[in-house]
This record gives structure tokens, C-alpha cells and sequence, in this order.
């Protein structure tokens, strides 16, 4: 799932405490990527699929709501948030301190560490002076960017808007490495367009960077309504089974969170 970091923090002192839109009865407008298989894409009928698609629409059956699904670029979904085009994030988007002085969130309903990826035979070495120079792919707007600028000062970091982008980048040679969710990428790995490439080191997951877990974003102000209804669909959905079944039905892992 993709690590997102917060791109519009000065964006946050323009919520306001009222949330007409929220009333029971009312759509609830759910902005999603889009472009992130297999959590979030569009098929070729221009339909969105995917995990977190699904989970979404699996939470509004629970909470009896009408729910249209905005697809929004990543980077504009949080000031999309606050200026109350939507009313929630499904996006894989980590639940960070960062975040969190900006925009609130469900409890996590995703866990997944980060991983580097680049051409098979690539050395397992991803220690900064091992990167020294070499040119890293990252998704703009996002904890993978924010982690590599901190740890990887020697490296390039290129940003790119898409992780589909920087994929095929990567095929051709203009970056060497990219960093990204270990769940999302194994799909692509897994596929004609990943051969010739492979996970490089081991999988990271420091807290500081990438939060507890991915969890829905929402307005402060919707935290104690919208946020607690979202929390008892995430455990009705967890509690019945349907989660596992969704899981498995895209992931040969166990992407739940794990239990501290």
C-alpha cells in the first residue's frame, strides 16, 4: 500500500467543523487512486477493480451508505479532502504523524512493508553508499519519496506521478532501483512486464517513515461520526470473513494488520 506522504499541510487549517454531506442517507463520495494495482485500477471497460475497491464498497454495504467512488490523482486527494470534493481516502495511505496534523483516520485495515526493486542480478546491497549515485524511481507525494530524499542523500531520486511510470523506466534502464509496496509491486513481478526483475534487500519498515498501517482518511471533523461508523464496518467486514476472502483473492500474503 502504498506510503503516501502529505503534500498540502497548509490546507488544513481551511477545514471547517460542519459536514452537511455526512448526513445519514447522504452519497458518501470515497476518492481512490485509480492507478495502484492491484489495489486500485481501471479495467478496459473503464471500470475501477481491485482490493481496496472492493473493501470500499464492502464497508458501505455494511454501513447501508450509497457510495460513489472518485478517482483522483494521489497527489490531490488529501487537498481534494479538505475542500470537501470527497469525504473519504481509500488509497493506500499510511497513517503517519506527519499526516496526522492535517487529516484523521480509520483504524488500519492494511499492513505491508516497503521494498526495493531492479533488474534480476542486481546486488542485495541497498546501503546508502551502495546507492551512491544511482538513480532511484519514486512515486511523487508518497513515504517512499519521503523515506529514499532522508536516507539516500547520495542517490538521484527521480519522482514520477505514477508508479506504472516509473515500471517502465525501470524496464529501460532510466533509473536502476525504485522503492515501493512490496504488495503492490509483487503483482507486477508476477507478470510479463516484471520479467527481468526482482526484489533487491530486505523488506523495511521503520514506523517513522511509514506510520502503523493504511488506514481511510477523513476530516477531523468526521472523526467521531463518519470515522466511528467506518471503524465498526472495517471490524463487521474483518469479524465475517469477507476481508480474508477479498485478501486472498488478490495476495498470496496476509496484508492484514499485524496485532500489537
Amino acid at each position: 500500500m502504498i506510503r503516501r506522504t502529505l503534500v498540502a499541510l497548509a490546507a488544513a487549517a481551511l477545514a471547517v467543523s460542519v459536514t452537511p454531506a455526512l448526513a445519514q442517507g447522504k452519497k458518501l463520495r470515497i476518492g481512490v487512486e485509480g492507478a495502484y494495482p492491484p489495489f486500485s485500477e481501471v479495467d478496459a471497460k473503464g471500470e475501477l477493480k481491485g482490493f481496496e475497491i472492493d473493501l470500499a464498497r464492502a464497508w458501505c454495504a455494511q454501513m447501508k451508505r450509497e457510495c460513489e467512488l472518485v478517482k483522483t490523482d494521489f497527489d490531490g486527494l488529501i487537498p481534494a479532502l479538505q475542500a470537501r470534493k470527497i469525504d473519504a481516502i481509500v488509497a493506500s495511505m499510511s497513517i503517519t504523524d506527519e499526516r496526522k496534523k492535517a487529516i484523521a483516520f480509520s483504524k488500519a485495515y492494511l499492513a505491508s512493508p516497503a521494498i526495493f526493486v531492479a533488474k534480476s542480478g542486481t546486488k542485495g546491497d541497498i546501503s546508502p553508499a551502495a546507492l551512491k549515485g544511482k538513480k532511484i524511481g519514486v512515486q511523487s507525494a508518497t513515504t517512499f519519496e519521503t523515506y529514499a530524499a532522508a536516507i539516500y542523500k547520495d542517490a538521484n531520486i527521480v519522482r514520477y506521478q505514477t508508479q506504472d511510470q516509473i515500471y517502465l523506466e525501470l524496464k529501460a534502464g532510466r533509473v536502476d532501483y525504485t522503492l515501493v509496496d512490496k504488495y503492490a509491486v509483487d503483482s507486477f513481478l508476477k507478470s510479463d512486464a516484471g520479467k527481468g526483475m526482482a526484489f533487491v534487500g530486505p523488506d523495511i519498515d521503520d514506523e517513522k517513515y511509514f506510520g502503523i498501517g493504511i488506514g481511510v482518511g477523513l476530516r477531523k471533523a468526521d472523526e467521531k461520526t463518519l470515522g466511528a461508523a467506518l471503524n465498526a464496518a472495517i471490524d463487521a467486514v474483518n469479524a465475517s470473513g469477507e476481508y480474508k476472502k477479498l485478501s486472498s483473492k488478490y495476495f498470496a500474503y496476509d496484508v492484514a494488520p499485524k496485532k500489537k
